[in-house]
């Protein structure tokens, strides 16, 4: 059976309405916000922890026990491991509200289509910088196992907004029609990468930071329970 993070097919992501926008692709309408169908990353995202509370049968704890954005200091006391899983998935939420909220790309003409998809990698890379700083407040896990994820996802992260400056560094120096093609399609490119990152994959490292995830409201509150067929 699959972690209660891993990536899955059905789910909503819970954030305000926005839409991920690239000209020449459709939309998927999936309650609160759009997602074009490869933005698989971001679907996983979206969908793992709401499997997680319903896929195997594991009903969510009583809303006394739940740890919420780090309020709750008395509970965090008593469940460190929560705790932490609410301050990852906290810091994670910076990074999910940027790519809901991206603005679009004007394609009428090489001019507009370079300024909005330099516009559009600038949101992602304050989304990345702000999700980075508040996993690195979080600190490691106070469960083994957690921490090689975290690592690895930080990892992920500065090489993700390294290519973000990069190509928008490219997007600047377009100065012919050839030279703006190849451009847009190293941005398009980009911005494939980041909706490819499995956020939660350090909440999935391990049975008990994958419950750890289930006790934190910060993780619940990111998606809603999938619609009913």
């Amino acid at each position: 059976m699959p972690g209660p993070f891993a990536s899955a097919t059905r789910g909503e992501l819970r954030t305000v309405d926005g839409s991920v926008p690239w000209p020449g692709h459709g939309f998927r309408r999936t309650g609160v916000v759009r997602v074009r169908p490869r933005w698989t990353g971001l679907a996983a995202l979206a969908t793992g922890i709401g499997l997680g509370l319903t896929g195997c049968g594991q009903a969510p704890p009583p809303a006394e026990q739940v740890v919420s954005g780090g309020h709750a200091e008395a509970a965090g006391q008593t469940d460190p491991a929560a705790k932490w899983a609410d301050g990852y998935c906290g810091a994670v939420t910076h990074l999910v509200r940027a790519l809901a909220n991206l603005p679009s790309i004007d394609p009428s003409s090489s001019e507009k289509a370079t300024r909005t998809s330099s516009d559009l990698l600038a949101s992602v890379a304050t989304g990345i910088d702000q999700t980075v700083s508040g996993l690195h407040r979080v600190g490691p896990a106070p469960l083994p196992g957690g921490e090689p994820a975290r690592t690895a996802l930080l990892g992920q992260f500065t090489s993700v907004r390294h290519k973000a400056d990069e190509v928008r560094g490219k997007l600047a120096a377009a100065d012919n029609p050839d030279a703006v093609k190849a451009a847009l399609d190293d941005a398009k490119t980009a911005i494939d990468q980041i909706s490819r990152l499995d956020v939660l994959k350090g909440l999935d490292a391990t049975p008990a930071l994958s419950a750890a995830g289930k006790r934190a409201a910060g993780c619940q509150q990111l998606v809603v329970p999938p619609a009913p067929r």
